[in-house]
């Protein structure tokens, strides 16, 4: 099937990413990079990275920028086609964790993160409103590991104790693509 995508006309960017050499396993870019750019014809400037290299608020606010520049920064918060995001065990997306203090930010679409809960501490993230913006966001689950966040999300409403229950696209779609197990406690 990728060989009848017209790449050119794909962009990639991150929801978010640790501050870690692109080599490392815990690099989202670099995972990317070994798993699907390698093996597709992709222009390497359709790849928009958060810079690992820069200080955390540096590489941000460069990624920001980076954002407003390729949609147009005269046209407000930008709106992705799709946005395909995981989940942790404790209901986190993106690097937006329970009970922290970015769920709350309105004023950047991209901030960072010195206190991840989860190492490595230092993270680039999107925030609500740009990812509440998208035309589509794809949640995609698996693992028994995730069903007790899965239930709570499906069953109470927005709750900053589970920051995924916290995206609604304003005028898009949410989707949930979850394996049995992940699934397993919703009540259907």
């Amino acid at each position: 099937m990728h060989e009848s995508i017209n790449w050119t006309c794909v962009h990639f960017f991150y929801c978010d990413e640790r501050l870690v050499h692109f080599e490392s396993n815990e690099s989202t870019h670099g995972q990317y990079q070994r798993h699907l750019y390698s093996k597709i014809c992709i222009p390497p400037e359709n790849i928009h990275a958060i810079k690992p290299s820069l200080p955390v608020k540096e590489a941000a606010s460069h990624y920001q920028s980076e954002l407003l520049n390729f949609f147009g920064s005269d046209r407000g918060i930008p709106s992705f086609d799709i946005l395909i995001l995981g989940i942790g065990p404790d209901g986190h997306t993106c690097s937006l964790f329970p009970n922290h203090p970015l769920l709350g930010v309105d004023e950047l679409i991209v901030a960072s993160l010195t206190d991840s809960p989860k190492p490595p501490p230092e993270r680039v993230t999107l925030t609500l409103p740009i990812i509440n913006r998208a035309k589509r966001v794809a949640f995609v689950a698996t693992g028994e590991a995730k069903s007790e966040a899965v239930h709570h999300i499906h069953s109470e409403s927005a709750s900053i104790n589970y920051p995924a229950s916290l995206v609604r696209p304003f005028d898009g779609e949410l989707l949930w693509f979850l394996d049995g197990a992940a699934s397993s406690k919703l009540h259907l």
